[in-house]
């Protein structure tokens, strides 16, 4: 067998006549000598049947795996599971949505380290596989790419492009009374009409563009529609570059991620006004290189980034609409002639960020617009603090008509209990609807709420109240929807202090959230608060309510970078 670079990892498992029975396991799978002697580059994918954001996966990964295969790779595939928010929403089994970022971040990681594969190219289509593919990416540090598997094309209904928002608010019009049964079936069957992600700016493409701009994806390809074919060229191009980056060195993923990327990829989401999600996933990813990265750091970004994209659900257009003017570098490109990036960062190929932006074309001047002449000074996400939220909370202001709201609390212990009240309309004008005991580790698992908030939204109440939770949004919630409150309900947060009738002031102009009560009235109740008795919850969510860090340090689960000892 030809000879082999003792540097790779795989050298552990293959080379040595002590690895006789690691070859033969390997020869049992239809490796031969040929093949022994290349790299070892892993496809790892969340590919499954589970939900349209990952059933594009597979013929992407068998095309990324003849990309290796002719780079001088050999290549091997695992896969690692995803859960459906789609389907996962507005019930318990949303618990495990937060949670699957961590499993997989996890399982790669054990995959990689246990057969110690030299590099890794990493596919993923729904919310949380994506930071989660990212996450064990940066945490093991080989050359690796990551490739999005791309968005659904949207449906028409009525002569318009619709998506799986309408839908969900569509059912808050039938609680209304304003939308029939009919409309409902026929909506049903029309707004979710192809394979790939949602294709808002929501969770999904807020990553996929984050992804881009830290350099661990290619630059330019992640606003491909999932059904076009043009993905498995990307998909090949990129397994290809992954071996290019092992035999002839380029830059790992802790060299792409830096704090100047992370503010870029921060940046990146403001413009855009991409999903409060964001505001976690961006911090755990930081964290898997060894920087200390908290909401505070993303505040700052947000703050002095204008929003230069008119993308949905704060505004018009969707991913494939971006895609057509030239996709993610339009935004990069108008952000970093407005001073708004850094130009020094690096790319998955090598070049700066700068060098790669050259030829990104312009904007349009619709879809997104120079950031000389913005829709709004600052970001479409907006972090607030203050008496109710000290270490802060979420906001996304992308279409919101007002900035300013002051209400009475309506106070609910768990999604559920203000899902009903919602369909019953038992809450006012007014009202701020307050959902605690959702955080990391109340609920545990922080739920997301898009049900309840696009409930409000159909209902035609979407800024006559507020919500507020220490719980998550969908990236497509829109209205005076506030979450992520930090400390939450279950670490004796302010939020769990609030009772009916006390009044709220949210301000996005000064970036304040204050329960309006007396410091002293405020101390009493500390006094008296006692943590929510959750009860025995056995299994994965028992493990991760003790493990789980704060929302705004990015609900961690680990200390941080791995040992060198153990970073095989």
């Amino acid at each position: 067998m030809k000879q082999r670079n003792p540097q790779w990892p795989s050298h552990r498992v293959v080379d040595g006549v002590d690895r006789l029975p690691h070859r033969a396991f390997l020869r049992a799978m239809g490796h031969d000598d040929a093949s022994l002697a290349l790299p070892f580059i892993a496809v790892a994918s969340t590919h499954g049947e589970n939900t349209p954001c990952s059933m594009s996966l597979a013929p992407q990964v068998q095309a990324a795996k003849l990309g290796i295969a002719a780079a001088g790779g050999n290549p091997v595939e695992f896969s690692t599971i995803s859960v459906s928010d789609g389907t996962s929403m507005n019930h318990p089994g949303m618990r495990m949505s937060l949670v699957s970022r961590e499993l997989i971040a996890d399982s790669v990681e054990a995959a990689m380290r246990a057969h110690a594969y030299d590099a890794l190219v990493a596919f993923a289509g729904c919310d949380k596989t994506l930071p989660g593919m990212m996450m064990a990416m940066v945490r093991l540090n080989r050359p690796s790419a990551f490739v999005y598997g791309g968005a659904m094309l949207p449906g028409r209904f009525e002569g318009k492009d619709v998506s799986i928002l309408t839908a969900y608010e569509q059912v808050g019009g039938y609680w209304a009374g304003t939308v029939d049964q009919a409309t409902l079936d026929r909506m049903e069957r029309s707004c979710s009409p192809t394979l790939g992600s949602c294709p808002g700016q929501f969770t999904a493409n807020t990553m996929a563009m984050v992804a881009e701009t830290l350099g661990l994806a290619p630059l330019g390809v992640s606003l491909v529609p999932a059904v076009y074919s043009q993905r498995l060229a990307i998909a090949r191009n990129a397994g290809a570059q992954v071996v290019h980056t092992l035999l002839r060195g380029g830059p790992l993923p802790r060299e792409l991620v830096t704090r100047k990327s992370l503010e870029n990829a921060c940046a990146a989401v403001a413009a855009t006004g991409g999903s409060t999600n964001a505001g976690l996933h961006i911090p755990a990813i930081a964290h898997e290189a060894g920087i200390r990265f908290t909401l505070d750091d993303v505040e700052q970004v947000f703050a002095r980034t204008p929003l230069i994209a008119n993308l949905q659900p704060g505004g018009r257009y969707l991913a494939k609409d971006l895609n057509e003017i030239g996709g993610v570098p339009v935004v990069l490109k108008a952000l970093l002639d407005g001073g708004h990036l850094h130009g020094d960062t690096l790319t998955l190929d090598g070049r700066t960020l700068a060098q790669a932006l050259a030829d990104a074309p312009a904007p349009d001047g619709d879809i997104v617009v120079p950031a000389s002449s913005p829709l709004h000074p600052s970001g479409g996400v907006v972090v607030l603090k203050g008496s109710l939220c000290p270490d802060g909370a979420l906001l996304k202001i992308a279409g919101l008509k007002s900035l300013r709201f002051e209400g009475t609390a309506r106070v609910f212990d768990g999604e559920e209990a203000c899902v009903e009240a919602v369909r019953r309309r038992d809450y006012r004008e007014g009202d701020v609807l307050v959902i605690r005991y959702e955080g990391p580790r109340g609920g545990p698992g922080m739920r997301e709420m898009l049900g309840v908030t696009a409930l409000i939204y159909g209902q035609g109440m979407g800024e006559k109240v507020a919500l507020l939770t220490d719980g998550r949004f969908s990236g497509a919630t829109r209205g005076m929807c506030i979450g992520y409150a930090c400390p939450e309900a279950q670490a004796g947060g302010a939020i769990a202090l609030v009772r009916d009738g006390d009044r709220i002031l949210i301000d996005a102009v000064d970036a304040r959230i204050e329960l309006l009560i007396e410091a002293d009235e405020l101390q009493r109740r500390r006094q008296a608060w006692q943590p929510r008795d959750v009860g025995r919850l056995g299994g994965v969510l028992e493990k991760y309510a003790r493990l789980v860090g704060p929302a705004n340090e990015g609900a961690l689960t680990h200390s941080g970078v791995p040992l060198s000892a153990l970073d095989t």
